[in-house]
């Protein structure tokens, strides 16, 4: 039975997952692990580690047919490099990661963003396993989102699909990371969450937001208002069966969750309320790698096809 490999890049961690898939189709988690990322030390010491990193875990559980690599930002599929990696320090934009990272494990390895990682990884063997249509969101530093359709990535043209909180919700509104005003994401990450609140963590602000704290309950209202613009927007263009939220601002559960979908609700006049359905991510840290395992086995599969058909013409 194949295995894959997932290795998931975080300001933090740099975590890793193998999956092994059945030939009845079953997913199954056999090995996670994780390590400090030392993202001070610069963008080649960290992809030097991943590669370590991965080849270690080859070596103690066993062979891989494929791997892939997160990264928290844009890169060029084309050339395996990273493009535009905003919260890593360091200058990562032309830092070649998959070429490096595959002829340390001796396999086929791909890159994916870290929030399409989350969102299949959901869609797949979590929160959302066993529907067809979802609509992955993570929130913290910044908030990334995904598209699952019928269990493979929607990537679209350019491999952008999916951006969800770099819509605009609120024209002229304040400039966001990519380059433009008044982004989902400009108006609810965690710096801009946190500061409204006064508090230096989102568990603060959820903490003083139970004891009645106005500010906190103002930075709660607005993460409400604009998301819930976004996530009514994209119910609208893919009527996902579920959404599925996690990331450090969603670890405070029913707290934000029950007054976000009643928001999205409001906002539906054209399908019923009751179809919108917001669930909390189940898979926890895990789920980028276990993610970037699930995408080196899609991709996988897909150049096995792409070889197979071009054998036949």
């Amino acid at each position: 039975m194949p295995r894959y490999l997932g290795l998931d890049i975080g300001g933090t961690n740099i975590k890793t997952a193998m999956v092994e898939a059945t030939p009845d189709g079953v997913l199954t988690v056999v090995d996670s692990g994780s390590s400090p990322t030392h993202a001070e030390e610069g963008p080649a010491a960290v992809v030097a580690r991943v590669g370590r990193m991965g080849s270690d875990r080859i070596a103690a559980v066993g062979p891989v047919a494929g791997a892939a690599v997160t990264l928290p930002g844009t890169f060029d599929a084309e050339t395996g490099s990273a493009r535009v990696i905003p919260n890593l320090p360091g200058p990562w934009s032309g830092t070649a990661v998959r070429g490096p990272v595959s002829s340390a494990l001796g396999v086929p390895t791909t890159l994916v963003n870290d929030a399409r990682a989350f969102t299949l990884a959901e869609s797949l063997v979590g929160a959302a396993r066993g529907l067809s249509t979802v609509v992955g969101m993570t929130l913290g530093t910044g908030v990334g989102g995904g598209v699952v359709i019928a269990g493979r990535l929607h990537l679209g043209h350019s491999g952008m699909a999916g951006e969800i909180a770099h819509q605009t919700v609120l024209p002229n509104g304040p400039p966001c990371g990519c380059g433009n005003n008044g982004c989902a994401e400009a108006l609810t990450r965690a710096d801009v969450f946190c500061g409204i609140a006064g508090q230096s963590t989102p568990e603060g602000v959820y903490r003083a937001a139970a004891l009645g704290d106005l500010r906190a309950l103002a930075a709660i209202d607005q993460v409400v208002r604009y998301l819930g613009i976004a996530l009514a927007n994209a119910h609208m263009l893919l009527a996902p069966d579920a959404f599925v939220i996690g990331g450090g601002i969603a670890a405070a559960g029913d707290a934000l969750l029950v007054p976000l979908a009643a928001e999205v609700r409001r906002r539906m006049t054209m399908d019923a309320p009751e179809n919108v359905r917001i669930l909390p991510a189940q898979l926890g840290s895990t789920a980028g790698a276990v993610g970037a395992a699930l995408w080196a086995r899609s991709e996988r599969e897909r150049s096995v096809a792409t070889a197979n058909t071009a054998s036949i013409t």
